[in-house]
């Protein structure tokens, strides 16, 4: 089914999808090939902490992602290939990537009409508590998007990102976009499509990554905070002490994954999750290859952030009355 083209304003932007929508809400991932894979395994444990859920998952890309095994048909998943028509040319890419990595941004006109609300999420997370049915009603504000913190700032609130250095912008909360509440009517009113677009060619050259830079670089603040819960960014200095929160959405930041062949980093829990869920539903991909052992260097450096930041971590925690406590 096609959804048809969008007013010139969205840059020749086209959908076709695998069905129609079934509700108002979504959680979307952005991703092809393998990430489409991993995303598969969140929308399985969205699933069984759903069975009722009130929202569509969908997986979008460039081109219409590949069907799920049978296996996993019970999921309803949506699949959807939105045709950008060159909205992307001239944004910074690294090598190796293609403009995938900036479809996100493209989600709100895409989808416009059929869902008020886009809970966008990338595939390297591992979805551990429910809610989010209450997360994507959760009142923002006059915002178009929530978020977490990122982890650069967690910590240290008034630390100035690399990004805002490079391009001159002396302070401003910065989030992470692993995980963002998208309202939709008010993202389209804010035209942040356009203006993230715009300010990331004419910043270009300063640009370091990519959506996450230029979505900071335009909103400057301008955001409401969801609780860490949300997107638990799991690093050298918060991996134990999310032990202790049993965060509702880990965020395994950094090139550094369950799956990867460099393991070592994180608890073998997660890889042997993705690695059984990989061996039933793609047997015909190749199998993990052999865990590595913990790195005791890592460990060591671990502990040690854990004894200095733990304070900053909890104090940042405690600006949340509950989990569903909204910033703004």
């Amino acid at each position: 089914m096609s959804n048809g083209h969008l007013d010139p304003a969205t840059s020749r932007l086209s959908v076709e999808a695998s069905r129609p929508a079934k509700a108002d809400t979504a959680v979307v991932f952005a991703g092809d090939g393998f990430y489409a894979r991993a995303a598969m395994q969140v929308a399985q444990q969205l699933h069984m902490l759903h069975p009722e859920r009130r929202f569509d998952i969908c997986i979008a890309a460039n081109d219409m992602p590949a069907a799920p095994p049978q296996s996993l048909s019970h999921l309803d998943l949506r699949r959807c290939a939105i045709t950008t028509g060159g909205m992307f040319d001239g944004l910074r890419l690294d090598p190796g990537r293609t403009e995938i990595v900036y479809l996100r941004l493209a989600l709100p006109q895409a989808l416009r009409g059929e869902y008020r609300r886009i809970l966008y999420l990338d595939s390297d997370i591992f979805v551990q508590g429910a809610g989010f049915d209450e997360l994507l009603a959760l009142d923002i504000g006059d915002r178009a998007i929530a978020a977490v913190k990122d982890n650069s700032q967690a910590r240290t609130p008034r630390r100035v990102p690399e990004q805002f250095r490079r391009l001159g912008i002396p302070h401003a909360p910065y989030f992470n976009a692993g995980v963002m509440l998208i309202d939709v009517d008010r993202w389209l009113k804010q035209d942040i499509t356009g203006r993230t677009v715009a300010f990331g060619r004419q910043h270009r050259d300063k640009m370091i990554r990519h959506d996450q830079n230029l979505l900071n670089g335009v909103l400057q603040g301008d955001w409401a905070e969801l609780h860490p819960t949300w997107n638990w960014q799991y690093t050298a200095a918060t991996n134990m002490l999310a032990e202790m929160v049993s965060p509702r959405i880990l965020h395994f930041i950094g090139p550094r994954k369950p799956w990867s062949s460099r393991g070592g980093r994180h608890p073998l829990r997660y890889r042997q999750a993705f690695a059984d869920f990989m061996a039933r539903h793609f047997p015909d991909q190749p199998a993990l290859p052999a865990v590595a052992p913990p790195e005791e260097a890592w460990m060591r450096r671990s502990l040690a952030k854990h004894v200095l930041s733990q304070g900053r971590t909890l104090r940042h925690l405690r600006r949340f009355r509950n989990e569903m406590t909204v910033l703004t």
